[in-house]
């Protein structure tokens, strides 16, 4: 019985001297392409929505310069813009690695469809890695725009009861058309990003088996929609945006657009500058 043993354990070995069979190799090679596909998923998520948020504060600065500091929009080139859009993409690649790296880590959400940030696993690491980003990618934007909005809307309610409303580019400087642009931005980037922050918040500092699954759930999906619509408030709020757009897609240059309006910056009186807070 003994060498019957014996010879079934070296009988078990394949070909090639493994002790494991084809079906266990496949089924190992199976779990390590989908844990893999995990992490790639959960790091685009967070590479696409950290960028999303940088570039967000980078068109509210962009709105800030153009209509409160006309001197410093003039200033402005392409390579600066493409520095700061660099940047907002840069910021979201740090974020996104990080995880990859050790700092927090990846992991399948309660339903085990996608694949995000390991909040069940409150650690040091996981605190310290939610406390950061949401600091620099949740705070900061949020104050940034704000004020660059806050201060776009005084200036133009300033400006707007002078005597110099003609020579404005009504795209961006009408008071309405600003207003309710500016507050759908914060008022929708906050829908986004609130229940996510709230749910990391919950994890880092409560227990994490406590939040509900459908939270679990539904504050990834409100995170991710965030780029479908902001390009939305942009085509519905603002005319130029939109004459762009069709020009790219019936690709027409740039410059065939036709432009009669004025920048805020052209205004030969610098009407804007007594309107700065």
């Amino acid at each position: 019985m003994l060498r019957n043993n014996l010879g079934n354990s070296s009988n078990s070995k394949n070909e090639d001297g493994s002790v494991f069979s084809q079906t266990e190799h496949n089924i190992v090679a199976t779990y390590l392409i989908i844990a893999g596909t995990d992490v790639i998923y959960a790091g685009l998520n967070i590479f696409f929505g950290m960028a999303s948020i940088g570039l967000l504060t980078v068109v509210a600065m962009d709105r800030y310069l153009t209509i409160c500091s006309p001197d410093a929009g003039r200033r402005m080139t392409t390579n600066t813009y493409i520095i700061m859009i660099l940047g907002a993409w840069i910021n979201g690649l740090f974020w996104a690695l990080m995880p990859i790296i050790g700092w927090a880590s990846y992991a399948p959400d309660p339903t085990g469809a996608t694949c995000t940030i390991n909040w069940r696993k409150n650690d040091a690491s996981f605190v310290s890695f939610t406390m950061t980003v949401i600091a620099i990618n949740f705070i900061v934007p949020l104050a940034v725009m704000f004020y660059c909005y806050y201060h776009v809307t005084r200036s133009i309610k300033c400006h707007t009861t002078s005597n110099c409303t003609e020579y404005l580019n009504r795209d961006w400087s009408d008071q309405v058309d600003v207003t309710k642009m500016s507050v759908i931005m914060i008022f929708m980037f906050l829908v986004a990003w609130s229940p996510y922050s709230i749910v990391c918040l919950w994890a880092s500092f409560g227990d994490p088996k406590k939040i509900p699954p459908s939270m679990a759930i539904i504050a990834p999906l409100f995170a991710k929609s965030s780029t479908f619509y902001n390009p939305c408030i942009y085509v519905v709020a603002n005319k130029k945006f939109r004459r762009a757009m069709f020009a790219m897609f019936k690709c027409q240059d740039h410059q065939s657009m036709p432009v009669t309006s004025v920048l805020p910056m052209d205004v030969p009186q610098n009407p804007l500058t007594s309107g700065r807070i």
